[in-house]
């Protein structure tokens, strides 16, 4: 039987059994097992792992496990640059959209309000966002761990925070978004890109008050919905600020 030794760090013992966390521990491998098959057997969604250290080397998912092997798992560095090493994904993703899970429609609407290209249908199945994380090079969000171990999702983050802006706090700390963000480019109910139009193409459309009181507009390049400043509007700046002032604080300490 080919057994070896394993030891994973920080956040990812989470999904570890509490006699595992913390310390290293010898488990049983399946016959030709690779690195990603016994971490996933394990417990932990590949899509959480950052670098793999098998015998103090580097190495990639596919990599097949020997009796006696000694493997590191680690989560997203946060004090030093691993670029030089040999990195799990094939490619890195040049832009950053996501795809939340049916779970996560109030944080799906707070990131869109971010500006963040962020699919979400509460009929989504699994079958079809894994289909869409890789057909669009999308970061899964999801509070399901079995659904991050699915072959043909390469990025993903599990949520663990329960409601809607810790949600967005803990995945704008994990993936560094602060400074990506775009406020007001996203419109909240389709995900379509926002125009600014001027008042006489959407003057038609408008509540009298609405055309007496503002001048500025912009028009959703999806669903064609026409917004402008109002009290929502303040409110959402509100909320904006407060999240981004968040996040540089805790980028400071």
């Amino acid at each position: 039987m080919t057994c070896a030794t394993f030891r994973f760090y920080e956040e990812l013992n989470d999904f570890l059994a509490p006699d595992r966390r913390g310390r290293e521990f010898t488990s049983p491998c399946a016959r030709a097992a690779t690195t990603k098959h016994m971490i996933e057997a394990l417990g932990v969604p590949h899509t959480e792992v950052e670098l793999v250290l098998v015998n103090g080397e580097s190495v990639g998912f596919e990599s097949l496990l020997a009796d006696g092997d000694r493997v590191a798992v680690y989560p997203k560095f946060e004090s030093f640059d691993v670029t030089p090493l040999l990195r799990l994904r094939s490619r890195p993703l040049r832009e950053t959209r996501f795809v939340a899970d049916a779970h996560l429609g109030g944080l799906a609407h707070l990131l869109r309000m971010m500006g963040f290209d962020t699919l979400y249908d509460n009929q989504f199945h699994d079958d079809e966002i894994e289909h869409l994380a890789q057909a669009q090079a999308r970061i899964v969000l999801t509070r399901d761990r079995e659904l991050l171990k699915r072959r043909n999702i390469a990025h993903g983050c599990y949520v663990r925070a329960l409601h809607s802006e810790p949600q967005l706090r803990e995945v704008f700390e994990r993936l560094d978004l602060a400074r990506s963000a775009r406020p007001f480019t996203r419109c909240l109910s389709c995900n379509g890109t926002l125009q600014p139009v001027a008042k006489a193409e959407v003057e038609a459309l408008l509540p009298p008050q609405v055309r007496e009181r503002h001048q500025r507009f912009s028009r959703c390049a999806g669903c064609a919905r026409v917004f402008w400043e109002g009290s929502h509007w303040r409110r959402m700046c509100e909320r904006v600020d407060a999240l981004l002032a968040g996040a540089a604080a805790e980028q400071a300490a």
